[in-house]
């Protein structure tokens, strides 16, 4: 048959009416559609008075029957709630608000499994927590998951997990006294397409209690404004912190504005860094250090920061990497109060052992491109295939005793005053530029065929 336009119009008026209709029933639905009604327990929309005890009756029966609880549009003040085996809150997204009048946390667990959160807003009202307390503080269980939820004004961590499997996902988090998500001793934990704006000290930590297999997924977050308000030389301001945490992955973040990193891995064995945006950040952007083995750091952005990627010590056992396809740029001369004075900034990439650096793109480094050692800390590095544009030297190359192997060849190199590819003793240049004719040679430095641009 054929279709005029009339006709046409007609469909498609009819297929908008059809949507309507399906809308205005979801938005006509019950709230005993999600689950068990809490009014039913006694629970009341907006009343003063503070209903922990009923909510808590509410929650423990509908556990023991297995079911949701569901919770109407509305404020509720509450003190602490204790979850258990079963137990599933669900609120309407942004209109079920849960406002915390004092207490340890406002929900708390203990070895319970199959736990929900979902589309909850839980206000803490700033009211301090004691040290080392989430919000939400679940200590063991499985299949722990908190979705779709709103924390504000915690006034300790967001939330607090320890020995715990599940999933974290698409929260918004904000105006944090401590870190918006802490995870201890993770047992299987996905942390995705969160939102966290303005915490106090860190935004993620996914932490060990001691050097171990962690596995946590930290993927599409948003996360902005981190502050290191305890000071410190590192241990906060920082988006994503793994410490002692293996086989981490952090990737597709979009992480900006933080006093110290973007990813910090510390004593973080086989961690990958892939594929994060990163702006505005005042330290290393993107961080492997201390008892490590195995980092791979690719497809990266970072636009501002002291440092973009650093890979180091080796006298402490951190070792074996992959730098590659990072683009890093527009970097800052010097590093935040608080680390050591002999730590430069204003470099693109920073490595010492056991590490290929190839096709990352650095433009904009007051001090030096690409760095090699640090004094005798250099084994076996090669630097190939990068283009550095705009430094004050191109790659600069740890040549004191005791120093091992480094290779510099096939790079792009222009634009960089003091050389392009330049002896050290520590962060001092000692030689003259290693791709001149006639310039010294060093057994272990060999230097190829780069590409080298002078200034006019």
């Amino acid at each position: 048959m054929p279709i005029n336009r009339r006709h046409l119009l007609g469909i498609t008026a009819a297929g908008a009416e059809i949507l309507a209709t399906s809308r205005r029933a979801t938005a006509a639905q019950p709230i005993s559609a999600l689950g068990r009604d809490a009014t039913q327990y006694g629970l009341r929309p907006g009343s003063l008075e503070d209903q922990t005890k009923i909510l808590q009756r509410a929650i423990d029966d509908a556990a023991r029957a297995q079911v949701p609880l569901a919770l109407p549009p509305g404020v509720y003040r509450i003190s602490t709630l204790r979850l258990q085996n079963g137990s599933q809150l669900v609120g309407v997204r942004g209109a079920t608000r849960l406002v915390f009048t004092g207490g340890a946390s406002m929900m708390t667990s203990e070895g319970a499994r199959s736990l929900g959160l979902d589309g909850l807003v839980l206000d803490g009202g700033s009211i301090p927590l004691p040290t080392r307390r989430g919000l939400v503080h679940c200590l063991g269980g499985n299949d722990v998951r908190i979705s779709d939820c709103e924390i504000v004004a915690s006034g300790g961590s967001g939330i607090w997990l320890e020995n715990v499997a599940g999933d974290i996902s698409g929260n918004i988090i904000t105006k944090t006294a401590s870190t918006a998500i802490v995870s201890f001793d993770a047992k299987g934990l996905t942390v995705a397409r969160n939102t966290i704006h303005d915490t106090n000290d860190n935004g993620i930590e996914i932490m060990r209690t001691s050097i171990g297999d962690d596995g946590t997924l930290v993927a599409d977050n948003r996360i902005e404004d981190i502050k290191a308000g305890p000071g410190g030389s590192g241990q906060y301001g920082n988006a994503i912190n793994a410490f002692r945490a293996g086989n981490v992955i952090v990737r597709g973040n979009r992480i900006r504005n933080c006093d110290y990193s973007a990813v910090r891995g510390n004593s973080a064995s086989n961690i990958q860094i892939t594929g994060n945006s990163v702006s505005d950040v005042r330290e290393v952007a993107l961080y492997s250090e201390f008892a490590f083995e195995g980092a791979v750091i690719a497809n990266n952005t970072v636009d501002g920061a002291a440092l973009g990627v650093s890979v180091c010590n080796f006298n402490e056992g951190g070792r074996l990497a992959v730098v590659q396809g990072n683009i890093i740029r527009n970097l800052l001369a010097k590093r935040p109060i608080g680390t050591a004075p002999d730590d430069d900034g204003g470099i693109g990439i920073y490595v010492e052992a056991d590490t290929s650096v190839s096709g990352n793109v650095i433009e904009n480094a007051p001090s030096f491109g690409i760095v090699a050692g640090w004094g005798k800390y250099l084994r076996d590095v090669a630097i190939t295939g990068n283009v550095i544009r705009n430094a004050f030297v191109g790659i600069g190359v740890s040549v004191t005793a005791g120093a091992g192997t480094a290779l510099v060849n096939n790079n792009m190199i222009s634009d960089t005053p003091r050389g392009a590819v330049v002896g050290l003793d520590h962060a001092r240049p000692i030689t003259p530029d290693l791709t001149a004719e006639g310039a010294p040679r060093f057994a272990q430095v060999v230097v190829g065929v780069n590409a080298v641009r002078k200034l006019p």
